[in-house]
């Protein structure tokens, strides 16, 4: 007799963390454990995909995002289709929908989608019935970023559960942000979300688990992981900020702010980082830094979703 599983549902898509619960998404991270030992070989690739083929669908430029799913993909042996919306029938006019209609007539078997517009990733889903992974969809969601933050916060404490996590900066505009809001909690984290009044959304405080605040010392107060964010100055018409400077002045992320935080804090940034603005050369450079450990935990855990959606054995 089979034992019955408490992981829930297997969601079709990673678009956001909705339809996840937190028994599936510690299954996901125990698997990316799995994926940094197939990354530690000599030969650093499985067959898992053989035969399949992901499409990366970039409406937006990306460099961390996009390499780390191409080599996780092809990590586990898939055909990878990498598009690139300029070079398009997009530039002729033709839709996002008839443009995923043709790609997925290609047989495609997956696609990993960046994009401006908030919600770009669920219609390729309506249109291709296909799995389909959020790489960013506008201000809404970039949940694997969030994923490997949660792996990275976990492989230095072991557990999420209990921990206090301070996100600083941009908030408004931050589908980072957002995405660890939603996420982090469902591990047990408890979430602090800091900035200016002005980019602050208030809407975010109705998320269980997270507290808004635009004082940044209240923020790091015993926190156990603080995260700068850029302020993404090409989404904003102005009138945000007073100038650069008074930002920096008040929310940067420095060695006296992260004395506030507990004991063995570590900083984490999603990059790409504006050195000396929302976070100090120092601290960035420091041994608290655990940015670059991001970014090498980047692929492990795109290979993990990959995995989770195209294979599905648990």
């Amino acid at each position: 007799m089979t034992a019955p599983t408490t992981l829930g549902a297997r969601p079709r898509h990673l678009l956001d963390f909705a339809d996840w619960t937190p028994e599936r998404l510690t299954a996901l991270l125990d698997n990316a454990d799995t994926m940094n030992q197939v990354l530690d070989r000599p030969v650093r690739k499985v067959p898992a995909l053989q035969g399949l083929t992901v499409c990366t669908a970039f409406f937006e430029n990306s460099t961390r995002t996009r390499v780390s799913f191409e080599l996780a993909a092809r990590r586990m042996s898939a055909d990878v289709v990498s598009f690139a919306a300029g070079a398009s029938s997009l530039s002729k006019g033709e839709s996002l929908r008839d443009t995923v209609e043709v790609l997925t007539a290609y047989k495609v078997d997956a696609y990993v989608v960046r994009h401006p517009a908030s919600g770009a990733a669920h219609l390729v889903a309506r249109y291709s019935g296909k799995p389909v992974i959020n790489a960013g969809d506008g201000r809404r969601a970039h949940p694997t970023q969030a994923l490997l933050d949660a792996y990275t916060i976990r492989q230095e404490f072991g557990s999420l559960e209990g921990l206090t996590v301070a996100i600083i900066g941009d908030i408004r505009h931050s589908r980072v942000a957002r995405s660890n809001a939603e996420l982090l909690p469902k591990l047990g984290a408890r979430v602090r979300l800091c900035g200016p009044a002005t980019l602050l959304p208030a809407d975010l405080a109705a998320l269980p688990g997270v507290t808004l605040t635009t004082d940044p010392r209240e923020a790091v107060r015993g926190a156990h992981a603080v995260m700068a964010l850029r302020l993404q100055q090409e989404r904003m018409a102005g009138g945000y900020l007073a100038s650069l400077q008074e930002y920096a002045d008040h929310y940067q992320v420095s060695g006296a702010l992260l004395r506030e935080a507990e004991a063995g804090a570590i900083v984490l940034h999603p990059g790409p980082m504006n050195r000396d603005l929302e976070l100090s050369s120092d601290v960035a450079d420091g041994e608290q830094s655990r940015i670059l450990r991001q970014v090498e935990n980047g692929q492990a855990v795109r290979m993990s979703v990959l995995y989770h959606l195209l294979v599905g054995r648990e």
